[in-house]
Parts: C-alpha cells; sequence; structure tokens
C-alpha cells in the first residue's frame, strides 16, 4: 500500500484550532473519553485509597519519621525524605506487586472497548462509520500501555540515579543538582514520549480504518513515511506541550484561594483543588480526542485515496 502523495502541504498544527472546534462542537466525542477512562479511574482510586488507609495503619507516618519533616531546612528534610522513603520501600512494594498488575488488565479491557467506541464514533461524521472491533483494539491499547511502562520506569530510574548521587550520597545533599537534573531529565523523558508514543496511539486509527490486524496495525505505524510521522509527531509533541499548559493552569486556580484561606477557610481550598483537577482531568480527555480527531484527518489527507 503506497503513501498517497498530496498536491499541497498540509499544515500540520495550523489545523490544531479546526481540530479543536470539530471536538468541541461534538462534547459527545469528550463524554465517551471521559466516561471509559472514570470507569476505570474512579473504582482504581478507591481500591488506592482503601490499600492506603490498610497501609499507613500497619506502618504509620510516625514509624518512618515523615511525621515530623523540618520544612524550615530543606537540607535536613531531604535527608529525613530519604530515610523515611527507605523505610516504607520493602513493605510498599508486596502492595504494589498485585495492584499495578490487576489495575493494568482492568484498564486494558475497559480502555479497548472504550476507545473502540470513541473512534467508531469519530468518523461517523463522515458518512462511513468505522466497525466497533474492541478485540482488535485491545491488544494495541495493551501495546500503548507497555510502551507508557517502559518510559516511565525509565524516567523513575532516572530519578533515582540522580537522588542516589545527589540526595542520598554521604555529606550534604545538593538540592541545586538534583533539581536541576531532575527537571532535565523529565523534559527529556516528556519530549521522547511525545515523539515516539504516537505510533501507539494511531495503531488503532490504522486497524479501523484499513482493516487489518493489530501485529499488522503497529508495523505499520511506523512505515508511514516521512511526511506523515512528521505531521504525527509534531501534533503529539504540540498537545503534550498544552496538557503541560493546562496543568500549570490547573495549579495556579487550585492556589488562588490560598491568601485568603483565614477568610474563606479550609473548605474553600478543598473546593478550589477540586474543581482545578476535574478541569484538568476533563481538559486531558478532550485532547486526546483532538489528536485522535488530528490523526483521523492526516490518514484522510495522506492515505486516504488509496486501495485498502
Amino acid at each position: 500500500m503506497s503513501e498517497h502523495q498530496p498536491k499541497t502541504p498540509l499544515r500540520g498544527t495550523q489545523l490544531l484550532v479546526e481540530h479543536i472546534g470539530t471536538v468541541f462542537r461534538r462534547p459527545a466525542l469528550t463524554a465517551i473519553e471521559v466516561a471509559w477512562r472514570w470507569l476505570f479511574g474512579v473504582p482504581f482510586l478507591f481500591l488506592c485509597f482503601q490499600q492506603a488507609r490498610q497501609f499507613f495503619a500497619a506502618y504509620p507516618l510516625e514509624s518512618s519519621g515523615l511525621d515530623s519533616i523540618d520544612a524550615q531546612n530543606p537540607w535536613l528534610a531531604a535527608t529525613q525524605l530519604n530515610a523515611g522513603l527507605s523505610y516504607y520501600h520493602p513493605h510498599l512494594w508486596p502492595v504494589l506487586r498485585w495492584v499495578l498488575p490487576a489495575a493494568a488488565v482492568v484498564w486494558i479491557l475497559i480502555s479497548g472497548f472504550g476507545r473502540s467506541f470513541l473512534l467508531s464514533r469519530l468518523r461517523s461524521h463522515s458518512g462511513s462509520r468505522l466497525p466497533f472491533r474492541p478485540f482488535t483494539v485491545i491488544p494495541l491499547q495493551a501495546a500503548w500501555l507497555g510502551l507508557f511502562a517502559v518510559t516511565s520506569w525509565c524516567w523513575f530510574r532516572s530519578m533515582q540515579w540522580i537522588w542516589i548521587t545527589h540526595i542520598a550520597a554521604p555529606g550534604e545533599p545538593d538540592l541545586i543538582g538534583y533539581f536541576i537534573w531532575a527537571i532535565f531529565l523529565s523534559l527529556g523523558f516528556f519530549s521522547a514520549w511525545a515523539l515516539v508514543g504516537w505510533t501507539v496511539t494511531i495503531a488503532p486509527l490504522l486497524a479501523l480504518l484499513e482493516n487489518c490486524s493489530a501485529g499488522k496495525a503497529l508495523a505499520l505505524s511506523v512505515q508511514l513515511g516521512k511526511s506523515f510521522t512528521s505531521k504525527l509527531a509534531e501534533i503529539n509533541l504540540v498537545l503534550g506541550i498544552v496538557k503541560l499548559a493546562l496543568l500549570v493552569l490547573a495549579m495556579v486556580f487550585s492556589a488562588a484561594p490560598l491568601p485568603f484561606s483565614d477568610e474563606l477557610g479550609p473548605g474553600a481550598v478543598h473546593f478550589a483543588l477540586g474543581v482545578s483537577a476535574l478541569f484538568f482531568v476533563i481538559a486531558d480527555d478532550f485532547c486526546q480526542v483532538v489528536r485522535l480527531e488530528a490523526f483521523l484527518e492526516f490518514w484522510k489527507f495522506y492515505r486516504g485515496a488509496t486501495d485498502t
């Protein structure tokens, strides 16, 4: 299947506003994305809450020293934090060893059905509705989660390295060096994920649009041609930056009542925090739908005229 070569160049992220407008005019698309994510997220958060209560009942903060961290002395606080985390590590791992795999399996199943339903609705406005094939999308969602887990594990290991070399090392903790490396490596892994994550994001679309298996869709996602893949990486990176901006905006909103906490009370601070978190979660889901809409339009432009 050869790549369709357009006669006029596609304007990449210049069309992002158009894609945002398309998704905004169809709120049901965002509602589907929110629904399947919360169908997993709410029970998962409840499970985490229950496990946290049992864990800290067995290993209270007093036993680790984390209840008496000196917030006025960052160097001493770093040492206390290191001692507390070292205390909890051997006790926390047995819990994570079963919670994370179980959560991954449930997420893959729910996301397979939810994402497949969303994709079928996403295409319907053009007149040719995509089939509902959750059992094709499920292994592709597993591939997405696997790639994300590998990227996250590499980031976590890099954070461990700078913690060991700058905080846990003998002598005075090097907080400045720690934060420099933490920011640098975090931005690096964020950029790396944005530049490669689109391959597993577009694979379900390819499987449904070109009526192929999950394995073939994964293989095809890295064989789309330079023009097509550059647009996919570009939109993925830009929407990643948008999500960072939304996170910063949500943090600003959540901190807005702090100067007036004495007059408004702690309830206002908690309310602002909850509303800000809700805003970010829904905005993040909206960006996910915009990404899929953009990928679909790119497919129409570059491959829509080919024989499948």
